[in-house]
């Protein structure tokens, strides 16, 4: 029997910090690496920097890189090795802990100037990858630079307090007193807001825009790819990100795992690549359920960036004769002024409440009717359709008999639904239920959503018919919008029927 030795990178064995501090796998950090113009390696005054440093994988791949690039130009093993350390390669750690798993993964020792460091040239114990205790500046009860809740992250100097050395200064030039031509990592997701259950705001986007202040040549970072279309407080940083032609790849995958084994980042994961001197159309690449498919593309045609490019095709033609969308017709969060805490009562409003609860009485006095729809006939759906998915790139089914009801004339509903239709007859919201139940509808909602939540900017590509009678079909949608038979076998491929959404349900109650 032939034996053979293996000896496995360190870094692919560790385990997460959190879904939201993910390590990078050295295959995606050398897939970013390989989009860099490869010369960046062969310069001895290229500068790199990873303001987010976890594991040091980046800094340790670009170092391998320099150390072959160089080896021409500085031919002495340790000279080279001592240039390319001091001179080209620098991190922020996250953590005190990170800072030191990165200086072992990098120098091969935690002590930079220690006698196992493969660097002979530091007089210091961090080297180039540094770590800082930092504080939050609390105002009104947030952090001014990262927006942190300090009810949350005002903690005793012996735990983490996550104020990240990076994007807590106004001038992150002087963290190194100078400039880089690369700036590259994989920032941490988002930080709890302090409020109910697991809420969260994101924090990835702070990193970028703090990177794009040191004017590096090149820019990537890793990151969710709940900016397209959703994300607390990303509304500004979408734009931006939309109407910036220096961005020129986008790599995206709907299945986190494909990158982060065993990590579910719900809406999945991207990567992109900016370039500073080199404005043009971006390239798009999506990989889903082991396809992939590649465009080039202005990234602000839409007021989202749709990730699925067969897609695009149909929504043009959706929306060429649209007069209005249907986010006009749905409703806001909490359509009648409940809480999805809120306590039945014994008598009262008629109140639809949680599935598990069923129709119950709500006070009068607390409910509200901004809309003017207490009194008309409401599809109802629930706020988070599809709770639980995080992987896009399988079939997505949203609303089905299941999850959906009809409310009559005179009750309202917890802010456990959204109202998405209201109308004066019953005979109008049962044909607009079948409306929202087409594959082709919910297909064109899915083209916006990349969380679990499900708002009514979320139906922004989806007509309003106006009137609604009958009960429609994906053929009718089909001829209506001339979608042809190759599109719609697409359609049909991403959209669960809700018959057997139905069965499935049935069948995991029983």
């Amino acid at each position: 029997m032939n034996e053979t030795n293996y000896n496995p990178d360190v870094l692919t064995c560790l385990a997460n910090l959190s879904n939201d501090e993910v390590f990078t796998p050295p295959s995606l950090a050398n897939q970013i690496l390989d989009a860099l113009p490869q010369e960046l390696f062969t310069n001895p005054r290229t500068t790199f920097l990873d303001p987010v440093s976890k594991t040091g994988v980046f800094l340790r791949e670009i170092a391998k890189r320099l150390m072959k690039g160089l080896e021409s130009q500085i031919p002495d093993q340790q000279e080279r090795l001592d240039h390319i350390f001091t001179k080209q390669v620098f991190g922020v750690a996250i953590t005190e802990l990170t800072s030191l798993l990165s200086r072992r993964s990098v120098y091969c020792s935690k002590i930079a100037n220690g006698e196992y460091s493969i660097c002979e040239s530091f007089k210091n114990k961090q080297g180039n990858i540094i770590f800082d205790k930092t504080n939050h500046t609390w105002h009104n009860g947030k952090c001014t630079f990262c927006n942190a809740s300090e009810e949350v992250y005002s903690r005793e100097d012996a735990l983490e307090t996550y104020a990240y050395q990076f994007i807590h200064t106004n001038n992150p030039e002087k963290i190194f007193n100078m400039k880089f031509d690369v700036i590259i990592g994989n920032p941490p997701y988002q930080l709890s807001d302090g409020g109910n259950g697991k809420s969260a705001k994101p924090i990835y986007h702070k990193f970028i825009q703090q990177a794009k202040k040191l004017n590096p040549t090149y820019l990537s970072m890793i990151i969710p790819a709940r900016w397209y279309a959703g994300g607390k407080g990303l509304d500004d940083f979408r734009e931006e990100m939309l109407t910036d032609t220096r961005i020129r790849k986008i790599v995206d995958f709907e299945n986190s795992n494909e990158v982060f084994p065993g990590v579910d980042v719900a809406g999945g994961i991207c990567y992109f690549i900016w370039e500073k001197d080199n404005q043009g159309l971006c390239e798009v690449i999506n990989y889903s359920a082991g396809s992939k498919v590649n465009s080039e593309r202005a990234l602000n045609e839409f007021p989202i960036l749709i990730r699925q490019t067969q897609a695009i095709p149909i929504i043009r033609k959706v929306i060429k004769n649209n007069k209005q969308a249907l986010n006009v017709r749905v409703s806001s969060r909490k359509p009648f002024g409940l809480p999805t805490n809120y306590a039945p009562k014994k008598k009262g409003t008629p109140c639809w409440f949680t599935q598990r609860i069923g129709k119950q009485f709500a006070n009068p006095d607390d409910v509200s009717d901004p809309f003017n729809i207490l009194d008309k006939w409401k599809f109802l759906a629930p706020k988070a359709p599809i709770a639980g998915q995080t992987d896009f790139s399988k079939p997505v089914g949203f609303y089905y008999e299941g999850n959906t009801l009809i409310a009559k004339p005179g009750e309202c509903c917890t802010e456990s639904f959204i109202v998405l239709g209201a109308f004066k007859t019953e005979k109008e919201v049962l044909a607009y239920k079948s409306y929202i139940f087409t594959k082709t509808v919910r297909f064109l909602l899915l083209q916006t959503v990349v969380s679990q939540d499900v708002t009514k900017n979320n139906f922004q590509f989806i007509p309003d018919l106006i009137k609604y009678e009958g009960t429609y079909t994906d053929e009718m949608l089909r001829k209506k919008w001339d979608i042809n038979e190759e599109e719609w076998q697409y359609i049909d491929s991403k959209i669960k029927a809700t018959e057997l959404m139905g069965n499935r349900k049935k069948e995991d109650n029983e």
